[in-house]
């Protein structure tokens, strides 16, 4: 059998072999036509900010590339006289004749529309991009678009913007986190400047961590999830910060109802260097003093968002960028919930060649989550830490074959718990659950080809390896069976264990290897419409242990062990794409099909904090998910905006072990917490003066599936529920409608200084949508009645913004 190290050296073989192909500028397709290459950076003229996604297309070969995640262009074609065609959306396209006899390095200073504070002119000159390339469930979304979307409280949000795209739900309204075709929140890969962000949410899921003020670009991948992107099972949330102007000082920030922000960016040296640092403060909890029953309760956020970037020439560029963000939420002073992020990241971009592109990365990644119980004196952190090296290349080995390669390497360090007496009156001990650590190392190889006009692919591997370390005791079972099965009563109980092994300090407990293929095909029908297909699996090993409907700051992570099995995707999808009008309009269908091994799941009554032998109550399961996705889109114009709907089954299945065993649910499929059969969303954004513009949203989602108690019995004089069949229930219905309202004074023309007044009414209607239901009995009646919790109504805003 070959060893891991063996499959691991010949992978990286491949890769040494294709970087030698590029700087050698062979190429596979035809070596003895003479060809050269242009290429590039591609920046907005008002602050030499880097532009991620812009088209690059030359007509007469009707053929064409775009910008990496740093600006950069590179396309290689014969000799001859060209049209080149620079568009992106909001910025002026550029159009200029080249005579290409030679390699020619052009750097281009795009100037945006914007003349307000916010785009009045948003489209999409994609130039049939999502047509030629082979490349599906993929949705982009530009902060200028995100900026106009209604939402609660007034204040902008990147999350629940892609709640609006198909295939994409929560799990209801304040929940935490976002489920992509049917996946749980923690089967997403959420990235910030590359950097692990293991929980998106403020305030339990009512605002997300990202500040809009300081994104630049997001990407969100559905499936055709490129070879460079692991760990995770159902998506990937990409998402880069602005650098920073390198030509002048700018502020800009905003003031609403229950927060503020404020952003600051320079030059460090002009055109060479610039900085970047932006934070952001709720204060809601300042109105609870004002009532003598919340004046000791506390709900707040805050985050700092910084970034540093310096070119040192033109082939060197240097970014340092963080992140730190932290919630706490107190209930009179006898509990207390802290919890957040904490990011950095070093990055070191080097051109070797006009074909060769290469990325150095040093990522810290932190995640921290803490109770202070106050009634019985006891503190109780936990977290993750991950500490990543990554080196990306990126070869435009022609215009019509690409390389992207790499390797990363993921140092993990885990803490379960550590529970410490809050004070000196307390009766708690010190104790410390057992620390976690593992390592996950990665190499991959990326391929963009062209085989025809007609025919685009992208196909490519991923070879992931992971190791679960000591230093640890790992208990053993009678026929390494950590639940058993109890024939009499027909449940599931914890094993006790026969004894303990002790494995030394980064001694290897558990180890896994697996081959991640992925691939996708583009068959244009003609300059307006294609057909696409895709296949791509995913591996994760990380596993988020958590019994409740959404992610909560109690949900603890852990790695694969001998136990717990790493969980494996598996995703088909078919899509058509077309455009109409000159691009005006767009239409994207796809199907998909997904399925998932080693899923998590848990025995009746499982207990997961604090729980030093979590194997005794986790069972592995399996996932499945099918749908078919629409969405129209209207991308010129004063009105813009788009149509999604989803139809859609999402399930889960934990089969018995044998024979005798039931299984959960007797063993057949059940809905998953995430199973949402129809999602409607339409929004839109309508420009009427450059002095006023309006926004609209409207979403419908069936409700999240719920198990509710078929009777009841009585022991010892309390009324005790029994439960049916998991999730066979679901909440009521799900809409609401948002709208909102900009004001953009004249006056802002001819003064450095812009603002605007944003209006908005969340859920219009008032519709009083079920966050959950509870049964109780009646203290006055004694009889038995459902009680349905909802957390938003009608809720006007107003919010400035302004910038200088």
């Amino acid at each position: 059998m070959i060893s891991k190290v063996t499959y691991l050296t010949t992978f990286l073989f491949v890769l040494f072999i294709n970087s030698v192909w590029a700087q050698k500028g062979i190429s596979p397709e035809d070596p003895g036509l003479e060809k050269f290459t242009i290429s590039g950076t591609i920046t907005d003229a008002k602050n030499n900010e880097t532009l991620i996604g812009v088209n690059v297309y030359i007509p007469e070969l009707k053929s064409g590339t775009t910008t990496n995640e740093y600006g950069f262009y590179s396309i290689t074609i014969p000799k001859g006289n060209y049209t080149l065609q620079i568009s992106y959306m909001s910025y002026q396209t550029i159009t200029e004749t080249i005579n290409l006899d030679k390699n020619i390095k052009n750097n281009y200073k795009l100037s945006s529309f914007e003349e307000q504070l916010q785009e009045v002119v948003i489209t999409d000159n994609r130039k049939a991009t999502n047509i030629r390339k082979a490349e599906m469930s993929v949705n982009k979304l530009s902060i200028a678009a995100i900026k106009k979307m209604p939402v609660v409280m007034g204040e902008v949000d990147v999350l629940k913007s892609i709640l609006l795209l198909p295939g994409v739900t929560n799990a209801g309204e304040g929940a935490s986190g976002f489920n992509v075709r049917g996946g749980a929140a923690d089967q997403n890969l959420i990235l910030l400047d590359e950097a692990n962000i293991f929980n998106s949410s403020h305030v339990f899921g009512f605002f997300s961590v990202f500040n809009p003020d300081a994104i630049k670009d997001l990407k969100l991948y559905k499936g055709g999830i490129p070879a460079r992107y692991g760990g995770r099972a159902s998506s990937v949330l990409d998402i880069y910060q602005k650098d920073g102007s390198s030509k002048a000082f700018h502020m800009n920030g905003g003031i609403g109802v229950i927060s503020s922000r404020l952003l600051a960016e320079g030059p460090i040296v002009k055109d060479k260097g610039s900085f970047l640092i932006g934070g952001r403060a709720s204060y809601a909890h300042l109105f609870l003093k004002l009532n003598e029953k919340q004046k000791d309760n506390t709900a707040y956020f805050y985050d700092l968002n910084t970034k540093l970037s310096y070119k040192l020439n033109p082939n060197n560029n240097l970014y340092l960028s963080g992140y730190f963000g932290r919630d706490v939420f107190s209930i009179q002073k006898s509990f207390t919930n802290k919890y957040g992020n904490a990011t950095l990241n070093l990055r070191w971009n080097h051109l070797f060649s006009d074909k060769l592109f290469s990325n150095l990365s040093l990522i810290y990644s932190d995640y921290y989550y803490g109770l202070d119980l106050g009634f019985i004196g006891l503190r109780w952190d936990s977290g993750i830490k991950n500490y990543n090296i990554k080196y990306d290349f990126k070869n435009y080995i022609s215009d019509n074959f690409k390389l992207n390669y790499g390797v990363n390497a993921i140092y993990y360090d885990f803490n379960p718990g550590t529970v410490k007496p809050l004070n000196s009156d307390s009766g708690i001990n010190y104790k410390q659950l057992e620390k976690k650590n593992a390592f996950e190392p990665a190499a991959y190889l990326d391929v963009e080809q062209n085989l025809s006009k007609k025919i685009s692919l992208s196909y490519g591997m991923r070879f992931s390896l992971f190791y679960r370390l000591g230093e640890s005791n790992v208990n053993t079972y009678a026929d390494n069976n950590p639940v058993v099965f109890n024939q009499e009563q027909q449940i599931y109980e914890k094993a006790k264990p026969t004894g303990s092994v002790h494995y030394g300090k980064n001694k290897t407990i558990a180890d896994f290897s697996n081959f991640e293929p992925r691939a996708s095909i583009a068959y244009q029908l003609d300059d307006n419409q294609s057909v696409k297909a895709s296949y791509n699996r995913m591996v994760q090993y990380l596993q988020l242990l958590s019994n409740t409907s959404s992610p909560t700051p109690l949900d603890v992570w852990t790695p694969s062990d001998e136990f717990i099995k790493p969980q494996i995707a598996d995703q088909v999808a078919l899509g058509y794409f077309r455009n109409f009008s000159d691009e005006k309009y767009s239409l994207e269908v796809e199907t998909f099909y997904k399925t998932i091994k080693n899923r998590l799941d848990y025995i009746d009554g499982a207990n997961l904090i604090a729980n030093e032998a979590i194997e005794q109550v986790i069972l592995n399961g399996r996932m499945r998910s099918y749908g078919l996705e629409v969405m129209l889109r209207k991308n010129e114009g004063q009105l813009t905006g788009w149509i999604s709907y989803t139809l859609s089954k999402s399930q889960q299945q934990t089969p018995g072990r044998n024979a005798s065993e039931t299984g959960i649910n007797n063993g057949e499929w059940y809905n998953s917490l995430y199973d949402k059969t129809h999602n409607v969303a339409v929004t839109g954004n309508y420009t009427l003066t450059k002095k006023w513009s309006f926004g609209a949203n409207f979403a419908l989602q069936t409700g999240q599936p719920v198990t509710y108690p078929t009777g009841q019995y009585e022991y010892q004089g309390i009324n005790v529920p029994s439960y049916g069949l998991r999730n066979e229930n679901r909440l009521p219905l799900y809409h609401h409608l948002d709208i909102s309202a900009t004001l953009t004074p004249h006056k802002n023309a001819n003064r450095n200084w812009k603002s605007e007044w944003v209006f908005s009414i969340y859920n219009l209607y008032g519709r009083k949508n079920a966050a959950s239901i509870a049964f109780r009995e009646n203290v006055d009646t004694g009889i038995n009645e459902a009680v349905k919790t909802s957390i938003f109504g009608f809720i006007p805003a107003v919010s400035y913004n302004f910038k200088f």
